[in-house]
C-alpha cells in the first residue's frame, strides 16, 4: 500500500493495528491497505437480536446483501461490481453496501504484504503448489497483509462504503470495524474478547486469534473486510503462519463457547453491532443489486 499521512482515529475508538504504506486519504487514485486483527472495544451489553432501524435522515443507509455460501472468486466478483457501481454514481446517490457470505470451500489468500516482488518466483510458486495440493484454492488479492485462510464456517463481511459519507479517515474506519467485531463476540457470550499490544493486534480469546481484517480503500471507497471464525475447521491454519504471527493459535466461536456456533447465529449479533457502531440504517438488499 502506498502511504501518506493518515489521520488519527476518531476519539473513543481504539487504535491498535499495523498500517501498511497507504495512499493519501485526501483523494486521488492510490489505495490504502492494511491488515489487522480486531482488538477489544468498549463493552456492549447483550442484545437479543438485530432489529433494523427505520430510515433516518441523519444515518447513511447501508444495504445488506446476503450472498449465502459462495465461492471465493464469486464473492470477489460481487464485491467488484458493487465498488464499480459506487464509483460510477454520485457520492450523494451511491448506496453503501455490506456483503455477507460464507466461503463454500477452502481457500488460502495472500495480501500485498505477502507478495514481495523480491522473493524468488520459484519459492512463491512452490508455496502455492504446496497449498493447492492440500485441496484448497489459492488466491492473491489486493488487500493489506499476509497469508490467511477462508473456508466454511466463517462469517465474511465486505463493507463497500464511501468513508466521506461517514466522516471517517481510514484509521477511524478500521477502529470502527474493530469495535464491531469485538461487540459481536461479546453479544455471543464472550466478554473476555480482548486485544493485545502490537504486533499481536486483533481479537484474542484466551491467547488465540478469532477474527482478522484485511481491507482495501481506494478513492475513499472500501472493499474487502473481515473474517470471523464461527465453526471453521481450524486445522487448515496449521499449514500457514496466519498473518505472519509465529507461534500463535487460531480459534473459533464454537471452540471458545464449546458448542456449535453457525454463521447464521453469528450474523444477527454482527449486524446489530455494525448498525450501532457505524450509526447507520441497515436495509435488506437484493443480490440482484450487486
Amino acid at each position: 500500500m502506498h502511504s501518506a499521512r493518515a489521520q488519527e482515529p476518531s476519539r473513543g475508538l481504539r487504535q491498535n493495528f499495523s498500517f501498511l504504506p497507504s495512499s493519501s486519504e485526501a483523494g486521488g487514485s492510490a489505495s490504502a491497505l492494511l491488515l489487522l486483527l480486531l482488538p477489544a472495544g468498549v463493552p456492549v451489553p447483550p442484545d437479543p437480536g438485530c432489529r433494523m432501524r427505520p430510515p433516518c435522515a441523519a444515518a447513511p443507509p447501508v444495504r445488506v446483501l446476503r450472498l449465502g455460501r459462495a465461492a471465493y472468486l464469486d464473492s470477489l466478483a460481487a464485491q467488484g461490481r458493487c465498488v464499480r457501481r459506487h464509483r460510477e454514481a454520485s457520492s450523494s446517490e451511491a448506496p453503501h453496501r455490506l456483503l455477507l457470505w460464507e466461503p463454500s470451500g477452502p481457500v488460502f489468500t495472500v495480501g500485498l504484504r505477502g507478495l514481495d516482488a523480491r522473493r524468488a518466483s520459484a519459492e512463491s510458486e512452490s508455496e502455492e503448489r504446496r497449498l493447492r495440493a492440500l485441496g484448497a484454492g489459492f488466491e492473491r488479492v489486493p488487500r493489506g497483509g499476509l497469508a490467511t485462510f477462508h473456508g466454511p464456517g466463517q462469517l465474511v463481511a465486505y463493507p463497500v462504503l464511501d468513508l466521506r459519507r461517514f466522516g471517517l479517515p481510514v484509521r477511524g474506519y478500521v477502529a470502527a470495524l474493530e469495535s464491531v467485531a469485538v461487540a459481536a463476540c461479546r453479544r455471543l457470550g464472550l466478554p473476555q474478547a480482548a486485544a493485545l499490544p502490537p504486533p499481536y493486534t486483533g481479537v484474542w480469546l484466551r491467547g488465540r486469534k478469532v477474527c482478522a481484517i484485511g481491507i482495501h480503500c481506494g478513492r475513499h471507497i472500501t472493499s474487502h473486510g473481515l473474517a470471523l471464525n464461527c465453526s471453521t475447521d481450524l486445522t487448515w491454519f496449521d499449514h500457514i503462519v496466519p498473518c505472519g504471527l509465529e507461534g500463535k493459535e487460531v480459534t473459533s466461536l464454537s471452540r471458545e463457547l464449546q458448542r456449535h456456533v453457525s454463521v447464521e447465529e453469528a450474523t444477527e449479533p454482527f449486524l446489530a453491532a455494525f448498525q450501532e457502531v457505524f450509526k447507520c440504517t441497515l436495509m435488506e438488499g437484493s443480490t440482484a443489486e450487486n
